[in-house]
């Protein structure tokens, strides 16, 4: 089947919000066995996956930091929440049978492997799904940003944003009525009209080394192994001498 993959190699990127349901904080387990199932099926399909889990249904670092208290430990607090989040999934994919690893960019040796650049690409190449944990390991950057600096060294094909929504709009579509969706764009679109896909740095870093990003919904079951055959309703970032 991997010949119907428009996408062999990938990165998905969930917001740690995804994983919260419709609780208001925390983890919703539902939630995390659908994302799970929807992963073991981009695996079933003949794709390879690794996966970067932000951390704001714990802790958001910006937030905190925003009411006094100092960036970096807010931020490395923020961190902390990823490695629980990448926990939450590595367990609910290896209860339906998918081999998993997570790599921490801060080295927690009791819980999860280091993050090892070789030794990621290998558990992809044997059909591992590889959880990305604690960002960058650095305070100040995102994990949008971890999403695109991992994407990038594991030579994925795209980089797929896991979103409520299903693709990137003019406004918020939840306010705003008038929005529109948008079918295709370039990384410069983006920067140019703010629009709030992913931060600046994971785009321009995405721009750079040439890596497509498609948004899409990951809330709809089945949504996510229709987007890696290019099925599913979403929004394709990409520069205009990388399309086709």
């Amino acid at each position: 089947m991997t010949d119907a993959l428009r996408y062999k190699r990938v990165l998905l990127k969930v917001s740690g919000e995804a994983l919260m349901g419709g609780r208001s904080y925390g983890i919703d387990l539902e939630t995390v066995d659908q994302i799970a199932a929807d992963v073991k099926a981009g695996i079933a399909a003949g794709a390879e996956i690794c996966l970067v889990i932000g951390g704001g249904n714990i802790f958001r670092g910006l937030s905190a930091a925003a009411s006094g208290m100092d960036r970096a430990s807010a931020d490395y607090m923020g961190m902390l929440a990823t490695v629980m989040n990448a926990l939450a999934m590595q367990n609910a994919l290896e209860k339906i049978g998918v081999p998993t690893r997570v790599q921490s960019a801060i080295p927690m040796s009791a819980i999860c492997e280091p993050y090892i650049r070789r030794r990621a690409a290998r558990h992809m190449e044997k059909g591992r799904v590889v959880i990305f944990a604690a960002g960058t390991g650095n305070p100040f950057f995102t994990t949008d940003t971890a999403a695109a600096l991992r994407a990038n060294e594991m030579q994925c094909d795209a980089l797929f944003k896991g979103t409520q929504v299903d693709g990137v709009y003019s406004a918020d579509p939840k306010k705003d009525k008038d929005a529109v969706r948008y079918e295709r764009l370039t990384h410069h679109d983006v920067l140019a009209r703010d629009l709030k896909v992913m931060d600046a740095a994971a785009i321009s870093l995405a721009r750079e080394n040439n890596i497509p990003i498609v948004v899409f919904d990951i809330h709809h079951k089945g949504n996510f192994a229709l987007a890696l055959k290019g099925k599913a309703l979403s929004t394709v970032i990409e520069d205009n001498r990388a399309a086709g």
